[in-house]
């Protein structure tokens, strides 16, 4: 009997379903996860999406010259103030969602502009300007983004003010300077907490 080469899929990996991509959420991705009002549970789609926590997991693996992530977070919680290198863009998917961004590291209450973003909506964000953004719904809300291509753990990875890492550090958590994550040894139940948190109800 003749053998028959047989092909690759093309698209082998190249498709991420929503129900698969929960199931790798990271609670603790970033060093200010573990603060009260940033807590949220962190995709990684294509690339790293500028993750310190180095056991990420990305749902579609073949390289792209972009990189998206998607995230989930309960009423009031989302990212603390930081920026980055490049350029970042955001689109919630539910609920609403409240953006503030500013010049001024060390003044996140100072001169900011917010605005108020729904589904559909979008964001983009240049290198260089901080933010934040918190999930302005009544329920947990979801929201997704693309990030210039960039290599990961090249360096410090949110960029975040001193005063950002000094309230994480108290909290146990820090990041080197290639922007890895420095785990403490209770971090898987700090994991288990910060989770416990995101899908609390009610």
């Amino acid at each position: 009997m003749a053998t028959q080469d047989v092909k690759a899929d093309p698209m082998q990996g190249r498709i991420a379903r929503w129900t698969e991509v929960q199931k790798k959420g990271i609670p603790v991705m970033f060093i200010d996860s573990v603060l009260e009002g940033h807590y949220r549970m962190n995709y990684a789609v294509v690339g790293d999406t500028a993750s310190e926590n180095p056991d990420y997991e990305a749902a579609i693996t073949a390289a792209h010259k972009f990189q998206i992530g998607m995230f989930e977070a309960p009423p009031g919680n989302g990212p603390g103030w930081h920026t980055h290198s490049y350029v970042e863009m955001f689109m919630p998917l539910t609920g609403t969602w409240k953006f503030t961004y500013g010049e001024d590291a060390d003044d996140p209450e100072g001169k900011v502009t917010s605005v108020l973003l729904g589904p559909w909506d979008m964001i983009s964000f240049p290198p260089g300007l901080y933010r934040r953004f918190e999930n302005a719904s009544e329920e947990n809300a979801v929201g997704f983004a693309v990030l210039d291509p960039h290599e990961v753990f090249e360096g410090k990875d949110p960029i975040w003010p001193q005063w950002m890492v000094d309230k994480a550090a108290e909290a146990g958590l820090a990041a080197d300077d290639k922007g890895r994550m420095v785990k403490p040894d209770d971090f898987a139940a700090l994991e288990a907490d910060i989770t416990a948190k995101i899908h609390r109800r009610g």
